[in-house]
């Protein structure tokens, strides 16, 4: 039986993933990860752990929990290089996974990130096979982006709290602040 690590960004980008993996992968050991030091405001990181942790119960989805409010280290890993951000952040994450799954004996690790339409898919792809290689675990690639209308539909059912923006503050500015001031935004 295949044990993989999820990285989990937030719930409602979950739950198509951990269905589309139980189903393929049946029987599998799945456990979530999170850790997310780019989210911004606290309140939302708060809202987003909360919405994870409520799901994860529902679930049955054993978690492991990196809960960090890292965002001064965020912060100082993008600072004059915000048109690198969503590299920097991906890295970041998917770093820190690659490390748990090789200590935690994981087969593979993978991402919600690969769910939404909104990320850089391509880079978040590239990052993830860059830091299984780095760190000699596996990273289970899928285009779960097929499953986006589906993860809303179970996101809604759930109850779930949706976020409007990817998390990081720059990506709240250029969701918020478009419309106004007609801001170009970066790779969020």
């Amino acid at each position: 039986m295949p044990r993989i690590l999820v990285h989990i960004c937030c719930a409602p980008c979950a739950t198509y993933v951990v269905e589309r993996l139980r189903e393929e992968m049946s029987p599998v050991e799945l456990f979530g990860y999170w850790y997310n030091p780019n989210i911004h405001p606290y309140m939302e990181y708060r809202r987003r752990l909360d919405a994870l942790k409520d799901y994860s119960q529902k679930a049955g989805l054993r978690m492991i929990w990196r809960d960090e409010y890292d965002l001064d280290r965020f912060l100082r890993a993008v600072v004059f290089r915000e048109d690198r951000r969503c590299m920097i952040c991906y890295h970041m994450r998917l770093l820190a996974t690659a490390q748990v799954a090789r200590r935690g004996k994981f087969d593979y690790f993978t991402t919600t990130l690969l769910y939404s339409k909104t990320q850089n898919h391509e880079l978040v792809k590239e990052v993830a096979q860059a830091v299984a290689h780095e760190k000699g675990v596996k990273f289970l690639y899928r285009d779960f982006r097929e499953g986006w209308k589906r993860g809303i539909e179970l996101s809604l059912q759930e109850g779930l709290y949706r976020q409007n923006y990817c998390g990081c503050i720059y990506s709240e500015r250029d969701r918020f602040s478009r419309r106004r001031t007609g801001w170009k935004s970066g790779e969020s």
